[in-house]
């Protein structure tokens, strides 16, 4: 994120911190998105949401909390902590980062079930 949406620019006092409110809130997002979700990778043997999917409340409060992730940077509540509108290019580059994230989450989790070290 530091060098796709320009955050290094430091060029002026105002350019730094719009360029350090939109580091941070793109962290946040993405860091809520995947955390929530590895809640389903490390929560059975399986694959999750194809051989194994999370009871109804589960599913539901995941994605209420990712819900409420998304749409906080947009609201008078994300302003208030900071927060600054993500660019619409961030949200396919999201997309890609999450997907990647789980996928090499329960790679790695499935060559340690093969070792038997969980």
């Amino acid at each position: 994120m530091l060098y796709v949406f320009g955050c290094w620019d430091t060029s002026s006092a105002a350019a730094a911190a719009h360029s350090a409110s939109l580091f941070q809130t793109g962290w946040f997002v993405e860091s809520l998105l995947t955390q929530t979700l590895i809640i389903h990778v490390i929560r059975t043997n399986r694959i999750p949401f194809i051989q194994s999917r999370a009871s109804w409340p589960v599913i539901g409060i995941g994605l209420t909390i990712m819900a409420v992730g998304v749409a906080l940077p947009f609201s008078g509540v994300g302003r208030y902590l900071g927060f600054t509108d993500l660019p619409a290019r961030y949200w396919p580059v999201l997309g890609l980062t999450v997907a990647c994230y789980l996928a090499l989450t329960q790679s790695v989790k499935m060559r340690l079930l093969r070792k038997g070290w969980i």
